[in-house]
Protein backbone atom coordinates (compact mmCIF):
# COMPACT_ATOMS: atom_id res chain seq x y z
CA UNK A 1 0.00 0.00 0.00
CA UNK A 2 1.37 3.39 -0.97
CA UNK A 3 1.93 6.06 1.69
CA UNK A 4 -0.91 8.20 0.32
CA UNK A 5 -3.23 5.18 0.43
CA UNK A 6 -2.31 4.55 4.08
CA UNK A 7 -3.08 8.17 4.89
CA UNK A 8 -6.49 7.91 3.21
CA UNK A 9 -7.31 4.66 5.00
CA UNK A 10 -6.25 6.09 8.37
CA UNK A 11 -8.45 9.14 7.76
CA UNK A 12 -11.40 6.96 6.80
CA UNK A 13 -10.92 4.80 9.90
CA UNK A 14 -11.13 7.97 11.99
CA UNK A 15 -14.25 8.89 9.97
CA UNK A 16 -12.87 12.33 9.15
CA UNK A 17 -13.64 14.11 5.92
CA UNK A 18 -10.83 15.38 3.71
CA UNK A 19 -11.85 18.89 4.75
CA UNK A 20 -11.50 18.02 8.45
CA UNK A 21 -8.10 16.47 7.84
CA UNK A 22 -6.95 19.47 5.82
CA UNK A 23 -8.02 21.74 8.68
CA UNK A 24 -6.08 19.64 11.21
CA UNK A 25 -3.02 20.03 8.98
CA UNK A 26 -3.59 23.76 8.36
CA UNK A 27 -3.75 23.28 4.63
CA UNK A 28 -6.29 23.66 1.86
CA UNK A 29 -8.72 20.81 1.21
CA UNK A 30 -7.51 20.70 -2.40
CA UNK A 31 -3.88 20.44 -1.31
CA UNK A 32 -4.72 17.63 1.11
CA UNK A 33 -6.78 15.80 -1.55
CA UNK A 34 -3.71 15.83 -3.83
CA UNK A 35 -1.72 14.10 -1.07
CA UNK A 36 -4.34 11.36 -0.77
CA UNK A 37 -4.43 10.86 -4.54
CA UNK A 38 -0.64 10.65 -4.67
CA UNK A 39 -0.48 13.69 -6.93
CA UNK A 40 1.95 15.59 -4.71
CA UNK A 41 5.09 14.62 -2.86
CA UNK A 42 4.96 14.64 0.92
CA UNK A 43 7.88 16.30 2.65
CA UNK A 44 9.08 14.82 5.91
CA UNK A 45 7.71 17.69 7.99
CA UNK A 46 4.22 17.20 6.53
CA UNK A 47 4.50 13.42 6.97
CA UNK A 48 5.42 13.94 10.64
CA UNK A 49 2.48 16.32 11.04
CA UNK A 50 0.13 13.73 9.51
CA UNK A 51 1.50 11.03 11.83
CA UNK A 52 0.96 13.35 14.80
CA UNK A 53 -2.66 13.94 13.79
CA UNK A 54 -3.19 10.16 13.73
CA UNK A 55 -1.21 9.81 16.97
CA UNK A 56 1.14 7.26 15.39
CA UNK A 57 4.84 7.05 14.66
CA UNK A 58 5.84 8.37 11.25
CA UNK A 59 7.50 5.02 10.56
CA UNK A 60 4.09 3.35 10.54
CA UNK A 61 3.15 5.41 7.50
CA UNK A 62 6.33 4.65 5.56
CA UNK A 63 7.02 1.07 6.63
CA UNK A 64 6.42 -0.90 3.51
CA UNK A 65 6.92 -4.58 2.71
CA UNK A 66 8.44 -5.32 -0.70
CA UNK A 67 8.99 -1.63 -1.28
CA UNK A 68 11.87 0.79 -1.53
CA UNK A 69 11.64 4.22 0.08
CA UNK A 70 13.65 7.09 -1.33
CA UNK A 71 14.28 10.46 0.27
CA UNK A 72 15.20 13.13 -2.24
CA UNK A 73 16.80 16.38 -1.11
CA UNK A 74 15.38 19.39 -2.90
CA UNK A 75 17.22 22.57 -3.79
CA UNK A 76 15.86 24.22 -0.64
CA UNK A 77 17.20 21.32 1.51
CA UNK A 78 13.68 19.99 2.01
CA UNK A 79 13.22 16.24 1.92
CA UNK A 80 10.54 14.69 -0.23
CA UNK A 81 9.28 11.15 0.15
CA UNK A 82 8.64 8.93 -2.81
CA UNK A 83 8.24 5.19 -2.98
CA UNK A 84 8.13 2.49 -5.57
CA UNK A 85 6.44 -0.88 -5.37
CA UNK A 86 8.48 -3.92 -6.30
CA UNK A 87 6.02 -6.59 -5.12
CA UNK A 88 4.16 -9.03 -7.32
CA UNK A 89 0.47 -9.49 -7.99
CA UNK A 90 0.74 -12.89 -6.30
CA UNK A 91 2.09 -11.28 -3.12
CA UNK A 92 -0.73 -8.72 -3.17
CA UNK A 93 -3.33 -11.43 -3.74
CA UNK A 94 -1.93 -13.47 -0.85
CA UNK A 95 -1.96 -10.41 1.40
CA UNK A 96 -5.58 -9.65 0.41
CA UNK A 97 -6.60 -13.23 1.18
CA UNK A 98 -4.86 -13.02 4.54
CA UNK A 99 -6.62 -9.76 5.37
CA UNK A 100 -9.99 -11.16 4.30
CA UNK A 101 -9.44 -14.17 6.57
CA UNK A 102 -8.59 -11.84 9.45
CA UNK A 103 -11.75 -9.84 8.80
CA UNK A 104 -13.83 -13.02 8.82
CA UNK A 105 -12.20 -14.09 12.08
CA UNK A 106 -12.87 -10.66 13.57
CA UNK A 107 -16.53 -10.90 12.61
CA UNK A 108 -16.80 -14.34 14.24
CA UNK A 109 -15.15 -13.06 17.41
CA UNK A 110 -17.56 -10.14 17.53
CA UNK A 111 -20.52 -12.52 17.20
CA UNK A 112 -19.14 -14.61 20.05
CA UNK A 113 -18.68 -11.53 22.24
CA UNK A 114 -22.22 -10.37 21.48
CA UNK A 115 -23.56 -13.81 22.47
CA UNK A 116 -21.55 -13.66 25.70
CA UNK A 117 -22.99 -10.23 26.48
CA UNK A 118 -26.54 -11.51 25.95
CA UNK A 119 -25.84 -14.51 28.21
CA UNK A 120 -24.33 -12.30 30.91
CA UNK A 121 -27.31 -9.96 30.78
CA UNK A 122 -29.59 -12.96 31.28
CA UNK A 123 -27.52 -14.08 34.28
CA UNK A 124 -27.71 -10.57 35.75
CA UNK A 125 -31.47 -10.49 35.24
CA UNK A 126 -31.82 -13.86 37.00
CA UNK A 127 -29.65 -12.68 39.90
CA UNK A 128 -31.68 -9.49 40.26
CA UNK A 129 -34.92 -11.50 40.26
CA UNK A 130 -33.82 -13.48 43.34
Amino acid sequence: MEVHDKIRVMREIKQWSQEEMAEKLSMSPNGYAKIERGQSSINLDKLQQIANVFNIDMGELITCKDRAIFFAVGGDNSYNLTNSHFGTNEALTAENEKLNALLTMKDELLKQKEAEIVALKEVIALLKAK
